[in-house]
């Protein structure tokens, strides 16, 4: 079983939700954590929660739409602790719209930050694991990262592209002694709908109904942290709704079938 004693761990959206409960689950696991999220005072606020385990976690903020100064960023956290074991790209947005009703500036927006903004810090850290011959680099997808979901077309299609990556680093790194996973949540009690962007890239501000019936994401932070001592290629969080995995993959037609009848927020 892995120990993360001493381990130095980066985790992106460690403002808040998954990500947040994640510094907490690591802290206590005796890790050494870099916390980033564009949200500089809730990263201090999470630290600050951490207690007597606070002197272990350093507040790196920056934005996902933005990655031009990633490369010095990763430098400055290297020359501070002198490696990087896991890289848990949580950071993202979701989305509110259907297709003819979303300009293609939001679609490029919704990439930029979950596909482009995750491969950049990914690669940024990347040849410092392969120097150091071990590390393991997760990328969080969704359950709508495996099938299409009613208003969420560019999100969809932003956590599919996440998937041919992660499965690619793995393929290419396995003999660098590096590890590639893809966590694939379902319902999970974030604000993750508040923070959704309509078709006019506004926040939808209100919890999702199905979220609201979700897992907490204390639960889905021990999922996750089970699944990587398990070196699980994909890690799968949530509840009853992961079901609609198995039935797309071995009954599409029902799936189909299904798909036109779920609620979308």
């Amino acid at each position: 079983m892995k120990d993360f004693a001493g381990k130095v761990v980066w985790i992106t959206g460690a403002s808040s939700g998954i990500g947040e409960a994640l510094v907490y689950e690591f802290a206590r696991l005796g890790a050494t954590i870099i916390a980033s999220s564009n949200e500089a005072s809730d990263l201090e606020r999470v630290k600050s929660n951490c207690g007597d385990k606070a002197s272990s976690i350093t507040c790196a903020p920056f934005d996902l739409s933005d990655t031009s100064d990633i490369s010095s960023l990763v430098g400055s956290q290297l020359t501070r602790t002198g490696r990087i074991d896991y890289l848990l790209n949580i950071g993202g947005i979701s989305q509110r719209a259907t297709i003819e009703d979303t300009p293609i500036w939001l679609d490029r927006k919704i990439m930029e930050i979950n596909y482009f903004g995750t491969i950049a810090l990914s690669k940024a850290v990347l040849p410092y694991m392969i120097r150091q011959k071990s590390g393991h680099i997760l990328g969080t997808s969704s359950i709508a990262g495996r099938f299409g979901f009613p208003l969420r077309s560019a999100y969809s299609a932003s956590k599919q592209a996440l998937h041919g990556f992660f499965e690619t680093l793995h393929i290419e790194n396995r003999k660098n002694n590096i590890y590639a996973s893809v966590i694939i949540p379902g319902r999970v009690r974030t604000k993750i709908s508040y923070r959704a962007l309509d078709a006019e890239g506004k926040e939808q501000g209100k919890m999702d109904e199905g979220l609201a019936k979700g897992i907490t994401p204390e639960k889905a932070a021990k999922t996750i942290i089970k699944g990587i001592r398990r070196n699980k290629r994909e890690i799968l969080v949530g509840s009853s709704e992961l079901i609609m995995l198995h039935i797309r993959r071995y009954l599409p037609s029902l799936f189909f079938r299904l798909a036109g009848k779920i609620k979308s927020t």
